[in-house]
């Protein structure tokens, strides 16, 4: 097992495990922690109580934040043709293209971040199930990536939308900006993933839905916020 650096430490020292700490709280303890040499991403963790082995407690969706993820514009790639496929890369696709992407995407390559599909193609598009759904980049009507309203939906992936599905144990984990960004902004990102997430809870949920939630940045150790 890896051993902790001496800095990842003393930031958890700063932490008080027991504690849920009101986000304005947790937002102001994470920006006191040592920064790394590059500009970390803020992450929320959620543990819902949910049982993913039920088809009709699977919690999966899209939020776009109000103030985007910052950092590097996430490539985006649309599978469409001709007037749709103009479309996309009007409104910013870094590949847009039909049945030849199917292909080259089919051979292995996913050199995207992205993947949106209009509902024409998606009868190749499915074969790519294999290679795209384990990195979770298959096109989904939930997640808007199937849709005739492809420039919308570049424009929005570009501007910050996060896809985010809850995993195996019952977790959703989710970008929501940069250490650089000013509190208020991630605060702001903050409550709209969570908003999100919330109006996604199944009907068959009992109990507590968001049982923990968790603030972090790349390097740092987490910090347990009070959203209840």
């Amino acid at each position: 097992m890896r051993k902790a650096s001496k800095r990842f430490r003393a930031d958890a020292g700063r932490v008080d495990p027991k504690k849920r700490y009101p986000v304005d709280e947790a937002i102001d303890l994470l920006a006191k922690f040592t920064p790394a040499k590059f500009d970390e991403t803020v992450e929320l963790a959620l543990f819902l109580g949910v049982d993913p082995k039920k088809g009709d407690q699977i919690v999966r969706g899209t939020v776009v934040l109000p103030h985007g993820l910052g950092g590097k514009t996430r490539t985006v790639l649309v599978f469409a043709e001709g007037e749709k496929a103009r479309e996309a890369e009007e409104a910013g696709a870094d590949f847009a293209g039909g049945q030849d992407l199917v292909k080259k995407v089919e051979g292995g390559w996913t050199e995207f971040d992205v993947a949106i599909a209009v509902p024409a193609m998606m009868r190749f598009v499915g074969r790519l199930g294999k290679v795209l759904g384990p990195q979770g980049k298959m096109p989904s009507p939930k997640a808007g990536t199937v849709t005739d309203d492809v420039a919308r939906a570049v424009k929005e992936y570009k501007a910050g939308k996060v896809e985010y599905r809850v995993d195996a144990g019952a977790n959703v984990h989710a970008p929501i900006g940069k250490r650089s960004f000013e509190a208020g902004k991630i605060r702001e990102n903050l409550f709209a993933l969570l908003d999100s997430v919330r109006a996604q809870k199944p009907t068959t949920s009992k109990g507590i839905y968001i049982r923990s939630c968790t603030l972090s940045s790349t390097m740092s150790p987490g910090i347990g916020l009070d959203v209840q």
